[in-house]
């Protein structure tokens, strides 16, 4: 949520806002009621003064007197219910709308519709170049006996899969590796819920709007979470923190879970776009000051371009265009990793700076250690890794002539082996 003096004040950077990211937002709808609900509120207010001066003077009245009074006195506070009503009608209806309100993007956010027009700012590594014809990740996965696609659908529908033997052991070990990294980075573990409230995914900026992305249990009004993001954004909503104990870097590793919904007949092969994964997520909580987020979020970029780095995989990162962005992204950077069937860059990281966008929805802040008013803190997160995704970089890349996948040296000590290989009978 933003900062509703700063809409009223500054509503040409709202609009701007709304254009620059491409959203259907009545701007002019939440100016006209919040103008309204502050007019009744402000009546209100009034009244109740008035009532309780009205009240304090019955104690000075003759017996006559005090009765009409007293007649007058319930009238109008009965009047006041009702204005006490429609202004909590007004004040949930303003809220409503000030929930679709977009962040502003950064000024050196690109513009465009979508990721066709995302920036590139650098590619790293050299592209594989095969000496024999180069077999898709799933034609590798199902040559070795580790990845049986149809099976999963039939367990659980389209865009499911099995992961079997050795490739279910070589998925585990990258999220140990990415797990591992970020613990030596100063980074706390945290094992978070997979269902979560409905405060949580409204106040991370998920809800209203995601609904139909996410997986609900009605009958207890909880959701799925898609990223760890939301429950490690959400712990201390509601509360005060302390300055001193600011910045708190977190990471969890937790299954995610996505309908992807809008998405029928797009990446319908192979392990791309798939409705249940594994994802190591780091965030950070820290002061509101937006030179320290905007260096932070170049740290955590890096935190996840190391590890691409370990896992000897070729990538680029580019700078999301305004009309990639979500509503309450600042900017955001994404890491897309080279997949050879795919014969281009895939997206596996998305690296997100928020400033205090997430913070209003949670009520989430910290006390200031000179003294002043509780700020709200700044928040960002950045995937560390994502799994299957990670793979079809892998098995790609690495793939060898005799069907085989060699593992990255760093990747071996949690894998416990150099290659991955159909196993010997």
């Amino acid at each position: 949520m933003l900062d509703l003096k700063l809409v009223r004040e500054c509503p040409d950077l709202i609009r701007e806002a709304i254009l620059r990211k491409g959203m259907d937002v009545n701007l002019d709808a939440f100016l006209e009621k919040d103008a309204h609900h502050r007019e009744v509120l402000t009546l209100v207010e009034s009244d109740r003064a008035e009532i309780k001066v009205a009240s304090t003077q019955l104690g000075g009245m003759s017996e006559d007197e005090r009765e009409s009074a007293l007649v007058e006195l319930q009238n109008r506070k009965k009047a006041l219910k009702l204005q006490e009503a429609t202004e909590r009608n007004l004040r949930e209806e303003v809220r409503a709308l000030a929930m679709q309100l977009p962040m502003p993007p950064a000024a050196d956010v690109p513009d465009g519709k979508d990721d066709s027009e995302n920036l590139e700012i650098r590619r790293v590594g050299k592209l594989p170049e095969f000496t024999f014809p180069p077999k898709s990740h799933q034609e590798i996965g199902e040559s070795l006996g580790m990845l049986d696609i149809p099976r999963g659908v039939k367990l659980a529908g389209s865009r499911n899969f099995l992961l079997l033997g050795d490739l279910a052991l070589l998925e585990q070990a990258v999220l140990r590796m990415a797990l591992h990294h970020m613990v030596k980075r100063g980074f706390q573990p945290v094992a978070v819920p997979m269902l979560v409230t409905r405060e949580c995914m409204e106040g991370t900026g998920y809800f209203p709007g995601g609904e139909e992305q996410a997986y609900l249990s009605e009958k207890d009004d909880l959701s799925l979470i898609g990223t760890s993001e939301v429950p490690l954004t959400s712990i201390h909503s509601g509360e005060k923190l302390l300055e001193d104990d600011l910045p708190l870097r977190r990471v969890a590793l937790s299954p995610c879970f996505r309908r992807e919904a809008g998405t029928y007949g797009k990446d319908t092969k192979g392990l791309y776009r798939v409705h249940q994964f594994w994802k190591v997520e780091q965030v950070v909580l820290g002061p509101n000051d937006r030179e320290w987020s905007e260096q932070e979020h170049l740290r955590m970029l890096a935190h996840a371009t190391d590890l691409v780095d370990l896992l000897e995989l070729p990538y680029r990162v580019v700078n999301v265009c305004s009309g990639d962005l979500g509503q309450g992204q600042v900017q955001k950077f994404d890491i897309e990793t080279w997949m050879p069937s795919r014969k281009s860059y895939g997206e596996t990281h998305s690296a997100s700076r928020f400033f205090d966008f997430q913070s209003r929805r949670l009520d989430l802040r910290y006390r200031p250690t000179e003294g002043g008013k509780p700020k709200f803190c700044h928040t960002l997160n950045n995937t560390v890794i994502a799994s299957p995704r990670v793979l079809i970089a892998l098995l790609e890349n690495h793939q060898q002539k005799d069907g085989s996948v060699a593992i990255p040296k760093a990747l071996q000590p949690f894998f416990g082996n150099s290659v991955l290989a159909k196993p010997q009978n």
